[in-house]
C-alpha cells in the first residue's frame, strides 16, 4: 500500500497544488476515503459519481499511488500518410489493369506502402476523397439444379466481393 507513506498534510498540500481538475477530483476521493474515513460509496455520491468509478480509482491509487490518479496517454488516431505515399498508392490504383479493387485489396496496398492499418470504413472514406467510386458487381444468377453442371454449381457457391473500387476515368471507359 503506497498511500500509507504519505501523511494527510502532505497529501492535502499535493492536492492543493494539482493543476488538473480531473486528477484533483480523484485526489479528493482518496482524501475523503483514505484520510477522512468516509465510506467509498458516500464519497462517490458526494462527488456525483458512481460507486464503480470510485472503486476503480481507489484501486489504481492503492496499486500506483498518486501517479495512478493521473490520466494516461491514449493510442488515438493513427498518423496520416505522407503526400508521397498517397501519390504512389493513387498512381498504382489508377494504372492497374484490373476491373476494380476490393476494400481489402486497397487496405493491403496501404499497409504495404505506409505500414499504417486503417479500419475498412476509413479506407472507404479515403477512396471517396481520392475520387474513386464504388462499383457494384452484378448479382449472381442461381444455377438451376437440373440444368447446371457440377462445375457451374461450385463456381456459384464461391462468393465474390460485391463491391469494387474504380477510378472515375476507368468507370467512364467501362460505359
Amino acid at each position: 500500500m503506497i498511500h500509507l507513506a504519505i501523511t494527510k498534510t502532505s497529501f492535502e498540500k499535493i492536492y492543493r497544488n494539482e493543476p488538473d481538475a480531473k486528477t484533483k477530483e480523484r485526489m479528493l476521493l482518496v482524501l475523503n476515503v483514505v484520510y477522512n474515513n468516509i465510506i467509498p460509496s458516500q464519497a462517490a455520491r458526494d462527488l456525483h459519481r458512481s460507486r464503480a468509478w470510485a472503486s476503480d480509482w481507489l484501486k489504481r491509487y492503492d496499486e500506483e499511488g498518486i501517479e495512478g490518479l493521473k490520466d494516461r496517454t491514449k493510442s488515438g488516431r493513427p498518423i496520416g500518410m505522407s503526400d508521397e505515399i498517397i501519390y504512389q498508392i493513387k498512381k498504382e490504383l489508377k494504372e492497374s489493369n484490373s476491373y476494380g479493387w476490393t476494400t481489402k485489396q486497397v487496405e493491403e496496398l496501404i499497409i504495404k506502402k505506409s505500414g499504417i492499418k486503417y479500419h475498412y470504413t476509413h479506407i472507404y472514406r479515403i477512396l471517396r476523397k481520392w475520387g474513386f467510386k464504388q462499383k457494384k458487381l452484378p448479382r449472381k444468377v442461381r444455377v438451376d439444379a437440373a440444368a447446371g453442371s457440377q462445375e457451374d454449381k461450385e463456381i456459384f457457391k464461391k462468393r465474390l466481393p460485391r463491391y469494387l473500387w474504380v477510378s472515375n476515368k476507368k468507370k467512364k471507359d467501362l460505359r
